[in-house]
């Protein structure tokens, strides 16, 4: 008879291993499920060059943020003159270049504020993946961890007058893309294994999306994609057969380019125009099983974010406008709670970790600042350069991108 104590401590320690590996990797924008949330602990709030575990010049420019996986760290560039795509790997204890490889691309006219770079790639165990756009062919491929190309998709014509944005995500083995844009859209899933179309949601769109979609899991269903646009609203697809669960048309008379977030049980979602958020709604999910139809629980007006994403952690939804007003609510209601001026301007959006919101301004300032009811701004940190892209944290380290440098910042042990 086996004892249950024998079971006990190798079972704990297989747990331990388990949660230990988990916190090694940020496999995509916003890290697990898109929801903005690190187990790490120990990160600063206030530092200076001094404290860098490394930092490192990028060979180009862009706005995507960086993803890793155990002891390698993928960040994408671009070309100004030529449109270039470049893919680097770099080796997270030091920051030295793996492999780096190029894609020539044809320049075209994107909007002053976008990049060549702006997507960010997704990565799991076996390889990484990106996408981009030229108004003639988008993108999507996979390279292995070694840098050798596995798979590459051309997906038709993309239309926009600002370039693209959307990055992809891998979930449950399928590589899934939200192509809404102002040609032929549609919502994709790829066999991450051979690039193959396992299936395809066609699209109305208005205007071209830019959100990414997150991970909502209900606690008395299986997991959903969720995606924003305008021409659709909030929708939900099973990831097993690319059906909707369900639709909410009427979130978003404007173009969406923040992301979804869950929140309290909540499907939180912007829209703007201009450079600035116009609506912010929470949606009550709908469920086929129940037979309910998703419905309006709250939305705002002032003050709300249209490209940096919601995030919520422990009932409180934290936002951040372009021209730098923080807000917190009660996710469950949209209270608010508190509302101050940062006294910046922001593209990317929060990260939590150990209690703490981190954000980068677009004057390359890092903000950190108590993620809790009452308002505390811990430090600002400059970062010489500016930045559009929204921090990674990975295996207690803090990954901070601007422009044209990548910059680790490993927290206490």
């Amino acid at each position: 008879m086996i004892r249950p104590a024998r079971i006990a401590l190798p079972l704990l320690w297989s747990l331990a291993l388990a949660a230990q590996a988990a916190t090694a990797e940020w496999t995509r924008f916003r890290g697990p499920d898109g929801a903005g949330i690190s187990p790490a602990t120990g990160l600063p709030a206030k530092w200076t060059e001094k404290d860098y575990n490394w930092k490192v010049t990028l060979p180009g420019y862009g706005h995507s943020s960086p993803v890793v996986w155990g002891d390698r760290v993928f960040v994408t560039c671009g070309a100004h003159e030529t449109a270039q795509r470049i893919i680097l790997c770099l080796k997270a204890p030091d920051g030295s270049v793996a492999w780096e490889r190029r894609y020539e691309s044809e320049k075209h006219v994107v909007n002053p504020a976008n990049s060549f770079a702006t997507s960010t790639p997704a990565v799991d165990a076996e390889r990484v993946y990106l996408y981009w756009t030229t108004p003639k062919e988008v993108v999507l491929l996979a390279l292995d961890h070694a840098g050798k190309e596995v798979w590459r998709r051309g997906l038709g014509e993309f239309i926009s007058q600002h370039g693209s944005g959307t990055s992809p995500i891998v979930f449950d083995a399928l590589v899934v893309l939200c192509n809404d844009q102002e040609g032929n859209s549609n919502l994709l899933a790829l066999d991450a294994a051979t690039g193959e179309t396992r299936w395809e949601v066609p699209r109305n769109t208005v205007n071209a999306s830019y959100s990414t979609p997150c991970v909502y899991r209900p606690d008395d269903g299986p997991p959903e994609l969720v995606f924003n646009s305008q021409g659709h609203g909030i929708t939900s697809i099973d990831p097993k057969t690319g059906k909707a669960n369900w639709e909410f048309k009427e979130a978003f008379p404007l173009r969406t380019v923040g992301s979804p977030a869950v929140a309290a049980g909540l499907i939180v979602g912007t829209c703007g125009v201009g450079g600035s958020g116009k609506r912010l709604v929470a949606v009550r999910p709908g469920s086929k099983a129940k037979g309910l139809a998703p419905s309006l629980a709250y939305e705002l007006k002032k003050s709300v974010p249209y490209t940096p994403t919601p995030l919520e952690k422990d009932g409180l939804l934290f936002l951040c406008s372009e021209i730098g007003v923080a807000t917190c609510l009660r996710a469950a209601t949209g209270e608010q709670v508190w509302q101050e001026r940062l006294g910046d301007n922001f593209y990317g959006s929060f990260v939590w970790a150990d209690g703490r919101l981190y954000i980068m301004s677009r004057k390359g300032t890092a903000y950190v600042l108590e993620a809790a009811e009452k308002y505390e701004l811990l430090a600002s940190n400059p970062l010489g350069e500016g930045s559009h892209a929204t921090p990674a944290i990975a295996d207690g380290v803090l990954y901070l991108r601007t422009f044209s440098h990548l910059i680790a910042i490993r927290g206490k042990k």
